[in-house]
């Protein structure tokens, strides 16, 4: 994940001058510092950066979990939580990409949850939009978004995907209309 660590034995952990502390539930020391499990690190890396930030603490002001879509042959996705980017990815099937989308807003806490998907490709964004509601069993916000000038020239033409991810970026920062999406499992 690159981040920084210090490696110490439990019972040096309450004295520990650092921010967070990644132990076992057997070991873990009665402390001030912010801990986190081993299980922890079992969820996929966004959920695991996402629980770290809720446990620092950082940018609690926007209570928000907001996944910009950009659809197309291959797929874009950001993923911001708490105000900052914690995922950046092209996914290259719509069923990987809802099962993701699923473990990420299930696997993390936020007042908020929205899917912001551009609307370049309304066939495919129906479709990814169908198959989160019928398999994810809470309710949402979503928003189609306008896609022009989401797209940057890059050289090289598309570089493995880096074009999908940085539309998905400036898509997840745009506004569009919003609405909330209740699972079939309410509605019926």
């Amino acid at each position: 994940m690159g981040v920084r660590f210090d490696s110490m034995l439990p019972d040096e952990i309450p004295g520990y001058a650092g921010n967070l502390v990644l132990t076992t539930r057997a070991e873990s020391p009665e402390c001030t510092i912010p801990v986190l499990y081993e299980d922890t690190l079992e969820y996929h890396l966004t959920v695991t950066r996402g629980m770290m930030m809720q446990k620092l603490g950082a940018g609690l002001e926007f209570e928000e979990l907001i996944l910009g879509v950009d659809p197309g042959q291959r797929t874009g996705l950001s993923v911001f939580y708490y105000g900052q980017e914690i995922e950046s990815s092209v996914h290259l099937s719509a069923d990987c990409l809802v099962s993701h989308i699923i473990e990420v807003m299930g696997g993390l806490w936020a007042r908020k949850k929205i899917v912001k998907i551009g609307n370049g490709n309304m066939d495919v964004a129906k479709k990814i939009i169908d198959m989160l509601n019928l398999r994810f069993c809470s309710s949402f916000e979503l928003e189609f978004v306008d896609e022009q000038k989401t797209s940057p020239k890059i050289k090289n033409y598309n570089q493995g995907g880096k074009r999908d991810m940085l539309s998905a970026r400036y898509i997840s920062r745009r506004e569009g209309h919003r609405r909330s999406v209740l699972p079939l499992s309410i509605t019926g």
